[in-house]
């Protein structure tokens, strides 16, 4: 895939602009700049939605999209303080800051499930979690066997290292191999797998089964927070009324903005991303259901944390409350819009 760094404007009529943002308090627009971790693709789709509606524009926001990918380095850019908000992956990103004194939090979790699946053969016998144990290979980055490997010897029996083979991000060895199962993001590697091999794969999400992390962050540094944390509320607002206009409304146009920073991204992906996204609740489970997308609680965060530590993922020194705050999020902010599209 090629790299497309660009910058994205929303338009809007400047009666639009005004009013929107009155409506939020803002005497002008304020340039923000968001930092994707990756190529553009739908599980980005709420941001691009509330550019091309003019939604951020309403909260009084200019935002640049600044897109993500083998070679960026748009974290690295938010200690910089080239970028202001970032899109974080799980929550172990954040606790490593912590334990680095990396001044960074995180601030609302746009999944409520950690995308992250294992990818099995259908006619192998696999019906639960814990049969994957039984197979002799299991293809995983080494971020995956470092993180939710470790985590899986601790939680099931039966996982061993012996099973471990580095996934290259070609998922022919997979497809040749019946008795191995691999990595992916239940939003797109199994779309991939079933183009290329002709049949569906047998589906085991990590989040369904103990991974419990918050996943697709919106990080920033504390600073921001401290100085500026009307700009943060109002970032965050928009972003999560644009999620609710890109699951429900016409996201036409948030779908061309993706694809033109990504031309490998086709509309078939596209619309398998958003239903999986849906059918397993990715951003709609939990807490989001009745407070709101992007809401976090203390529990969910304590419970990873807690099991992080149990697999010596994470120092148990390390103050997992210090990598959030829940003050900017569980506001039900957008479920009217969401009842106004989908009607409930």
């Amino acid at each position: 895939m090629g790299l497309f760094d660009r910058r994205i404007t929303a338009t809007g009529t400047v009666a639009a602009i005004l009013a929107g943002a009155m409506t939020v308090g803002a005497s002008a627009e304020d340039k923000v700049t968001f930092g994707t971790n990756w190529l553009a693709q739908a599980e980005h789709g709420g941001y691009y939605q509330a550019v091309a509606d003019g939604t951020y524009k309403k909260y009084g926001l200019d935002v640049t999209i600044k897109q993500g990918g083998p070679q960026a380095a748009n974290r690295t850019l938010l200690l910089a303080g080239k970028i202001d908000f970032y899109m974080g992956g799980n929550m172990l990103q954040s606790l490593d800051s912590v334990k680095n004194n990396v001044p960074f939090v995180v601030v609302g979790a746009i999944f409520q499930k950690d995308p992250q699946v294992l990818i099995a053969h259908p006619d192998q016998g696999l019906e639960k979690f814990e049969d994957l144990a039984k197979l002799p290979t299991l293809f995983m980055g080494k971020d995956g066997y470092i993180s939710y490997f470790q985590w899986m010897k601790v939680a099931y029996k039966g996982f061993k290292d012996e099973q471990y083979k580095p996934y290259t991000f070609n998922p022919a060895p997979f497809i040749a191999d019946k008795r191995s199962a691999q990595q992916g993001y239940i939003t797109s590697e199994p779309y991939q797998v079933e183009k290329q091999a002709g049949w569906k794969p047998k589906l085991f999400l990590l989040a369904d089964n103990g991974f419990d992390t918050y996943s697709t962050t919106i990080e920033t540094a504390q600073k921001l927070v401290d100085d500026k944390p009307e700009l943060v509320q109002r970032f965050v607002d928009a972003t999560m009324i644009g999620w609710y206009n890109y699951l429900y409304g016409d996201n036409k146009a948030a779908n061309a903005a993706i694809k033109a920073d990504n031309p490998d991204m086709s509309d078939d992906q596209i619309a398998y991303s958003i239903a999986k996204m849906k059918e397993y609740g990715i951003v709609e489970s939990g807490e989001a259901l009745t407070k709101g997308i992007g809401c976090m609680v203390d529990a969910q965060h304590k419970s990873f944390f807690d099991k992080m530590v149990s697999a010596k993922v994470v120092d148990p020194s390390v103050d997992y409350k210090k990598s959030f705050t829940a003050k900017f999020v569980c506001k039900g902010v957008g479920l009217d819009v969401k009842k106004k599209l989908a009607g409930g």
